[in-house]
Parts: C-alpha cells; sequence; structure tokens
C-alpha cells in the first residue's frame, strides 16, 4: 500500500476523537502481543499505515478499519465508546462523535455519526453514515447480525452478496450482515443514510 492511497490528516493536527480512536486499537493490539507488522499482515495492510493509524496521522478506508477491529476483537461502535462516559439517554444535535474514515481520489470520503452515546455492550447500535459524492467502501464486509437502513437524503448504491441495489431519497433495506455488502455515492449530492445493525456488531 502507497502513501498516496492514504489520507494523512492536515497539519493542523488530529482531533481528540482520532487520537481516541488510534489509542484503542495501539491498547487492543498490545493486549493480543501483536507487533505491527504482525497485525498488518493478518489485514492486508502495510506496517506504515497500521503505525499511522494508531497515531492519528492516517484514516483507512471503512473496509481496512473493520478489518483491523475484527482482528482484534473490537467492534467499529466500539472506537466511539468514551470509557467512563455517562450513559445517556439523549444526544444534541452537532455534540454526537463523528468517525472519519479515508478519503476517495477526490477528497470525498465517508463519516460515521454514532446515535449511541456509549455503545459497548449494546445490543443495538444505530448511526449515520454521511457519504460524499463518490465515497465507497472499496470492497465488502461481512460480519454477524442483521441490518437496517433507510436513505435520508441523496442515493446510493448498496451491494449485497453480489447484487447491486440503487436507492434514493425514502428508500430502505434489510438484510443479514453475514451477506458481504458494501455501498457507494454515485451522485453528485452527499448522501445520508439512518443505519442500525443487531447485535453491535459493527
Amino acid at each position: 500500500m502507497t502513501v498516496s492511497s492514504l489520507d494523512v490528516l492536515p497539519g493542523s493536527g488530529p482531533d481528540d476523537f482520532s487520537r481516541g480512536m488510534g489509542a484503542k486499537i495501539r491498547h487492543a493490539r498490545k493486549a493480543r502481543m501483536l507487533s505491527l507488522s504482525e497485525l498488518a499482515e493478518i489485514v492486508g495492510c502495510s506496517e506504515s499505515l497500521l503505525s499511522k493509524i494508531e497515531n492519528a496521522r492516517a484514516r483507512p478506508s471503512l473496509r481496512m478499519l473493520h478489518k483491523i477491529v475484527t482482528s482484534l476483537d473490537l467492534t467499529i461502535a466500539s472506537l466511539f465508546s468514551g470509557g467512563d462516559a455517562p450513559s445517556e439517554i439523549v444526544m444534541r444535535k452537532g455534540t454526537r462523535p463523528i468517525l472519519d474514515v479515508r478519503a476517495v481520489r477526490d477528497g470525498s470520503g465517508i463519516r460515521i455519526e454514532s446515535l449511541v452515546a456509549d455503545p459497548v455492550n449494546k445490543l443495538l447500535y444505530g448511526s449515520i453514515h454521511i457519504v460524499e459524492p463518490g465515497g465507497i467502501t472499496e470492497g465488502t464486509i461481512e460480519h454477524e447480525g442483521e441490518e437496517l437502513g433507510y436513505v435520508i437524503e441523496g442515493q446510493v448504491e448498496l451491494s449485497v452478496d453480489g447484487e447491486t441495489f440503487s436507492l434514493n431519497t425514502g428508500d430502505s433495506f434489510f438484510f443479514p450482515s453475514h451477506l458481504p455488502h458494501g455501498y457507494h455515492n454515485p451522485g453528485k449530492t452527499r448522501c445520508r443514510i439512518l443505519w442500525v445493525n443487531t447485535p453491535s456488531t459493527f
């Protein structure tokens, strides 16, 4: 994997959430007695990329991030956990944590806005996937559970088990999570998808 395939964070420095995500990945790797090179070989990326992710200097694609957390017995939802954060019932607009994944060639990408204050050990996990024009998962993801989604705005091409579906604002979907799945925004405007997973294995 080359440096050009990475989304390197701006010179202004990573935000607290990006640092927290990298620290959780690093802690989980060390807890499992894995070196950078060992984990990199397991997930199929370079040692350099993994180091940059752990130090909040690069973002992986959604597919690569899923491979990393799966190999460490984590979930993407767990990266949002604040550890000692209170179990909040209400999360106000503008206060929810957002996970940025790697941008694609034209600078667009995917952000995942958590709808759950502390998703660890929850049976249900919900988020809003914000997909910029051209944003893509770059391959498919597979895990246990079920998925339900609703397109809030824009359009998306959803691929499930080798079949592609074109969805627009107001369309919804449901499928078992063990089927290989991914998505792409082929449009010229941002797409927002309400996405629910159960159990919280994403």
